[in-house]
């Protein structure tokens, strides 16, 4: 073997320092965002090694830069995978359709599928010439009210999520939450550590396409009353749903829960009236809240930026461990109060 060869196969020290930079430099804002995510969830004892592992190679794309990116966020030399290791092979998703009860569900506010009064479906509508797949929960009847664009959190669209959009039925709004992997052939088609990967890969563009086409499909119902649309995200979502403020002008208000910031350099372009979730201790997403303060502060854009003291990321979600009763509970009502207000 000639040494440019073994070079190639055997790489110093110094070109492999090169290439985990090259690759964090590369990476897209959600794809550093759940890898370090996901590091703090290992970090913390809430994901287990071989997941992280998983769900980093997907993003990726090979398992040297999963390496790569691992050792970034700070993953010691015997973490990561070896540069010959195969990529995980993808595994059929376990995940049912719509159930009666949500799985390991422990809000007091949880909505049962076939709650008396509320009307639920899987609709379909045409985004870019592609038909996405939604959950739609409303209040029966055809009275027309508010209705509310839902982003689902990177596991895609689950049951918890049909529950959040039943939970605003009950509210009186028409609630629709998005697959936005319906092209990849839908969430519960596909390996849940695949999931977020496959979400990076499609970018954050196509999926605030699919909500702006989601809000022309809302906005020509019946049971809709025009033009009054709020949007509300979780996790991946609250970055999604920051990113939607800056581009869908027809929104009234959002309500983004611990998601990334949007460029700030498109602040000035909000239309709808802004509410930001945020942990006391998730330390990566509330850190940067004080840029994204101090930018809507320089605009006319009405906001309000909140920090729910003793818990952390994804402390809504009642399906997880880091689900705080109190704080969700708190954060929910401040939600559906700022869309009373504003919608």
């Amino acid at each position: 073997m000639n040494p440019s060869t073994l070079a190639r196969v055997f790489p110093s020290e110094e070109d492999t320092a090169q290439l985990r930079e090259d690759v964090m430099v590369q990476l897209e804002k959600f794809e550093k965002y759940l890898i370090e995510e996901f590091y703090d969830d290992y970090r913390s004892g809430d994901m287990s090694h071989g997941t992280f592992t998983r769900r980093v190679a997907f993003i990726m794309g090979s398992m040297t830069a999963a390496a790569a990116a691992m050792t970034m966020v700070g993953c010691t030399p015997d973490e990561v995978p070896k540069t010959g290791d195969p990529m995980p092979t993808p595994t059929a998703s376990a995940m049912s359709g719509n159930t009666t009860a949500v799985p390991n569900a422990k809000s007091p506010l949880t909505v049962p599928e076939g709650t008396a009064g509320l009307a639920t479906a899987t609709v379909k509508f045409d985004s870019g010439g592609t038909e996405i797949s939604a959950y739609l929960a409303r209040p029966e009847g055809s009275q027309k009210g508010p209705a509310v664009l839902v982003c689902h959190e990177n596991r895609g669209l689950t049951p918890h999520i049909q529950d959040v959009a039943r939970r605003f039925a009950k509210e009186g709004y028409a609630a629709l939450a998005l697959d936005l992997l319906s092209r990849e052939g839908g969430t519960a088609s596909m390996d849940p550590d695949a999931v977020p990967g496959a979400l990076t890969k499609a970018g954050a563009q196509r999926h605030v396409g699919d909500f702006q086409a989601a809000f022309e499909y809302l906005n020509g119902q019946e049971f809709v009353d025009k033009g009054r649309i709020a949007m509300v995200g979780f996790c991946f979502g609250g970055g999604i749903t920051w990113q939607a403020a800056t581009e869908i002008p027809g929104l009234k208000a959002t309500s983004a829960f611990y998601g990334p910031a949007p460029d700030l350099a498109k602040v000035p372009t909000i239309k709808p009236a802004v509410f930001g979730v945020y942990a006391e201790k998730d330390a990566r997403i509330t850190a940067s809240m004080p840029q994204l303060k101090d930018a809507l502060d320089a605009t006319q854009v009405k906001h309000q930026l909140k920090v729910y003291p003793g818990v952390d990321h994804a402390f809504h979600n009642d399906t997880s461990d880091r689900y705080n009763e109190a704080q969700a509970t708190a954060a929910w009502n401040d939600t559906l109060a700022w869309f009373k207000d504003n919608v």
